[in-house]
């Protein structure tokens, strides 16, 4: 007899209801969601879900938005004023160019 439940965690409280493949996926979404959170202002892991894609900080009472489980830092790339420039004065040659 194989192994029952292998892996799911909690959601072994559903027992043999739902199906194998919506266990497992909850099982992933929960533990993402219960694990601690870090708090993009004070950097703390006190943050806790309000609803879905609210948190709130117990240590600074910041509240914030962020995916629907999850507290992601924003990836926000910086491109400086060089490479802007040096881009725009690329397209122009290549314009010119082509007249």
């Amino acid at each position: 007899m194989a192994a029952k439940d292998k892996g799911l965690g909690p959601v072994k409280r559903f027992g043999v209801r739902y199906g194998t493949t919506t266990k497992f996926r909850f099982a992933q979404v929960e533990k993402l969601q219960k694990k601690p959170q870090q708090c993009p202002y004070c950097s703390k892991f006190q943050v806790q879900r309000i609803s879905m894609g609210i948190f709130k900080c117990n240590k600074c009472l910041a509240k914030f938005t962020g995916q629907a489980y999850t507290v992601m830092p924003l990836v926000v790339e910086e491109v400086k004023e060089e490479e802007l420039v040096k881009s725009k004065d690329n397209t122009e040659e290549e314009s010119e160019g082509e007249e």
